[in-house]
């Protein structure tokens, strides 16, 4: 098994050497499941065929092992690719198209045999060996594309948003099936989306990644608390985290507070200190608050600020309301799914601040001692 080392990896096209990939640079471990994820157009799938080797490298090296294989063929890199559209051959039956890599090789029939069988039951498709794939559902479709790639017995396994064709319940079964997959084999696993729920529930770590630089790389729960920047904390977490404009003012000595024209919150000793130590006193900044962690009237009396109910969203077990705060986008909170509120009608808040994160306005990266 094997590791993987990107070192200032870059990818250019056209004329004008566009990079679509910049200096990206990483160590996966042996063993790890890596999940790359961001907006389309962000470099991820770009990244990902430069490790299968599928684009060319316009600079930068990659390992794999200790291998440097950026001028191997994709053949003798010892991966295995599993894509979006499945790639099975239409007139192969499931056996056929599971065993067609292993028939390539010129491996022993008997030995092809036990190793489609092997996956066949793993991924629990056994019923369909006999099947075309015009005959199966789009799950298992893909575990067909998985078992294809299972029977290779490859180093690292490359996965190109393979769930993106399955419906919401699909992708959920399917990502447990994934993940106990990577568990069983235990090999090197990347993995590509754009949806941060599947980042965020299959990634041992996850690299977020934004117009083909790396913004953060870090576990799931380290990216959700502590995004490096404001473009993480949007991407990652759903609905997508609150940010306020204000001010940082010192009304007492050592006590700090958050001040617009409309409310103030007092800011936590430990995190003021912080912007205190990065010099933000009587600037503006922006400050970052989770739906779940706005709280209604009650809980934290000395941080109340009121809001104008404008609309809801119920989501089963949860109800995130839309308020009107005065700034130039409607705060969402989270609460029971019980409460009912009026339109226009006021609803007075608590922002837990002690989970307050603060931004720098102008380049939106996390204020940090």
């Amino acid at each position: 098994m094997a590791g993987i080392v990107i070192k200032h990896l870059y990818k250019r096209y056209g004329k004008d050497k566009h990079a679509v990939v910049k200096d990206f640079h990483l160590d996966i471990k042996d063993k790890e499941f890596l999940v790359f994820v961001g907006p389309s157009g962000c470099g991820k799938s770009t990244t990902l065929r430069m490790i299968a080797g599928l684009e060319d490298v316009s600079e930068g090296e990659i390992y794999i092992g200790d291998t440097l294989v950026n001028n191997l063929p994709p053949k003798d890199r010892d991966i295995a690719m599993v894509f979006q559209n499945y790639a099975l051959y239409p007139n192969l039956n499931v056996y056929e198209n599971i065993a067609f890599g292993l028939r390539l090789r010129k491996l022993p029939k008997h030995e092809i045999d036990l190793a489609v069988k092997r996956a066949a039951r793993v991924l629990e498709i056994e019923p369909y060996l006999d099947r075309k794939p015009k005959h199966l559902s789009g799950g298992q479709r893909q575990r067909v594309a998985l078992g294809r790639a299972i029977v290779r017995n490859p180093q690292v396994f490359l996965m190109d948003e393979p769930l993106s064709n399955l419906d919401a319940k699909l992708r959920v079964q399917m990502r447990m099936e994934i993940i106990k997959l990577h568990k069983s084999l235990g090999v090197t696993f990347i993995y590509v989306t754009h949806d941060q729920v599947e980042a965020m529930t299959m990634g041992d770590r996850i690299v977020v990644m934004k117009d083909g630089v790396i913004q953060q790389v870090d576990t799931p729960e380290a990216i959700y608390r502590y995004p490096s920047n404001t473009f993480v904390a949007s991407f990652i977490g759903s609905p997508q985290m609150n940010f306020l404009q204000g001010r940082i003012v010192e009304n007492m000595p050592g006590k700090l507070e958050f001040s617009t024209s409309r409310f103030s919150l007092e800011i936590p000793r430990d995190i003021g200190s912080v912007l205190a130590k990065n010099k933000q006193i009587n600037r503006t900044v922006t400050l970052g608050l989770r739906p779940e962690h706005i709280n209604l009237e009650g809980l934290y009396s000395d941080a109340i600020l009121t809001g104008v109910y404008k609309l809801s969203e119920l989501m089963g077990a949860d109800r995130f309301l839309h308020l009107d705060i005065g700034q130039s986008k409607l705060l969402v909170v989270r609460v029971n799914p019980n409460f009912q509120y009026q339109e226009d009608e006021k609803v007075r808040l608590a922002p837990d601040m002690t989970k307050a994160i603060f931004f720098h306005t102008d380049t939106g990266v996390r204020f940090t001692e």
